[in-house]
Parts: structure tokens; sequence; C-alpha cells
């Protein structure tokens, strides 16, 4: 079984930054493409951002891009996203999620496997 497991959320204030980091037991882990979305309370679970399984293809929303850097590291199975000038809008929890396939998505439902989330709050 693939688990995911994020870490690097916490509090901060607004226009600061946070790195979250998601490991993962996959095998194949530099075969697959990965993302990270996010829920805040009362929401639907949105996009942020994507990567393809060689980190040559990235995508974002139009919400963080040019705040927000997604990246992976495939020899330590580890996928990351490092986010600047945070906005109390950006204040949810935030998943990491594999795509058995080596294109990106932006698309929820085209991911198999997700972590668990890691809470980001972010104060005015």
């Amino acid at each position: 079984q693939v688990q995911l497991v994020e870490s690097g959320g916490g509090l901060v204030q607004a226009g600061g930054s946070l790195r979250l980091s998601c490991a993962s037991s996959l095998h194949t882990f530099s075969d697959v493409a990965k993302g990270w979305f996010r829920q805040a309370p009362g929401k639907e679970r949105e996009f942020v951002a994507a990567i393809n399984w060689i980190g040559t293809s990235t995508d974002y929303s139009a919400s963080v891009k040019g705040r927000f850097t997604i990246s992976r590291d495939n020899a330590k199975k580890t996928l990351y996203l490092q986010m600047n000038s945070l906005k109390p809008e950006d204040t949810a929890v935030y998943y990491c999620a594999v795509r058995t396939r080596i294109k990106i998505s932006n698309l929820a439902n085209e991911y198999e496997y997700w972590g668990q989330g890691t809470q980001v709050t972010v104060t005015s």
C-alpha cells in the first residue's frame, strides 16, 4: 500500500513562507506525476500545483502562480511545495497526491493516492 506523509504545515503570518514536504513509499516514485491540492473549511478540494515524473513540466493554479513552487527529489522520494508571500486565503489543509501516469493533471479525480493532509494557517 502506498503511503504519502505530508509535513511542514503550521501557523504563519501573512507575507511569510512555509515549505511542505511529502514523503512517499511508492516503489516507482520516479515514474509518476504528483500534485498538491488544498481544502479550506466549507470549500471543495482545489488544485494547487502539479509536476510531471521527471520535473520538467509543472502547472499551478492562478491563485498561487508566482508565489508557490513545486519540486521533487526522486532520490529521496519526496515532493515539496515552497510557499512564499502567503495570504490568509491560503489557509487550508494541504494534501499531496500521486497520479500513476507520467503526465500532470489538475483534476483531483485523476490522482489515485493521497496523503492525510497538513494544516496551513495564515494570519493577517
